[in-house]
């Protein structure tokens, strides 16, 4: 029963994973960057549905459509000037102005929301359900769900909408996207909105499990990432398995062997792992023409 438990544990923490990972796996396909301030992105959805709901008492709905609208122009913000004037030189720095960016992000809400740990209601039915001896809360359950219906968006979206379709010419050829007259930085802008709302959504849903404080997105950030390289980042279906894969695994280290050997041993699969496989487990070599 005690693996059990932490399976269904490791499901809410994989999706959770899966779903900041798919934010890497959206602007490295798109622009060959990635968002190293996809934590701080996660953290102020939960803080922002916080705000909303708790503080100005604002509906559960419109607070989660306010907190992801903020996220999605957190992002755009990003792209605009922690991003683009970099990567339009060619310049790598665009690592570092992330990682500053997602560290001037949590100061700000340090210092206007406070230090101290909150928690935020559960937009679930308070119930349980009884399994034998296994207690099951609907959040649980609700978790991979969304996790998994987001996924299944992302896929929809780009077969079947303008702007996907769009996104997906953008990853395979981009000059050849400007010739048709796609607005190749309007899509790298989309693709950055998409991936800190899909943070935002990972941070409202894990909120009620957690505290709402202005350094919850740091780790699950860097576990984010590890996921999504482990994952392959080529892949989306990859980086969304490979991040339930991880939680269920961290879920039943802590189970069985305690929380202080949980990052050590996850950690040291991860490397394990990409020194076998390099690109991961579902990703594929890239292909250089000379």
């Amino acid at each position: 029963m005690l693996i059990l438990s932490a399976i269904i544990t490791g499901l809410g923490l994989g999706s959770m994973y899966g779903l900041l990972a798919l934010g890497f796996y959206v602007t490295y396909s798109v622009s060959n960057t990635v968002n190293f301030a996809q934590g701080s992105s996660m953290m102020l959805g939960a803080v922002m549905c916080y705000s909303f709901s708790v503080t100005w008492g604002w509906s559960i709905p419109a607070s989660v459509v306010m907190a992801l609208v903020t996220c999605g122009v957190w992002g755009a913000v990003v792209e605009r000037f922690a991003v683009r004037p970099f990567a339009k030189k060619g310049s790598l720095a665009w690592l570092m102005s992330t990682v500053a960016a997602g560290i001037v992000l949590d100061n700000v809400v340090l210092f206007t929301y406070g230090k101290e740990p909150r928690m935020l209601p559960s937009m679930m039915p308070d119930v349980s359900y009884i399994v034998g001896d296994l207690i099951i809360m609907p959040l649980q359950i609700a978790i991979p769900v969304v996790g998994l219906l987001a996924g299944a968006s992302l896929h929809l979206y780009s077969r079947y909408t303008k702007q996907g379709r769009a996104m997906r010419a953008v990853v395979q050829n981009p000059d050849s996207s400007r010739l048709v007259g796609i607005n190749v930085s309007t899509i790298i802008v989309i693709s950055f909105v998409i991936s800190t709302v899909f943070a935002g959504i990972a941070g409202i849903l894990i909120a009620p499990l957690f505290n709402v404080s202005s350094d919850m997105g740091t780790l699950f950030g860097i576990k984010a990432f590890a996921v999504a390289i482990l994952g392959g980042i080529t892949s989306a279906w990859g980086v969304m398995v490979a991040g339930i894969l991880y939680g269920i695994i961290e879920a039943l280290i802590t189970a069985l062997f305690g929380s202080p050997y949980t990052h050590i041993l996850t950690f040291t699969m991860v490397i394990v792992v990409l020194a076998i496989m390099p690109n991961g487990l579902f990703g594929r070599a890239e292909v250089k023409k000379v």
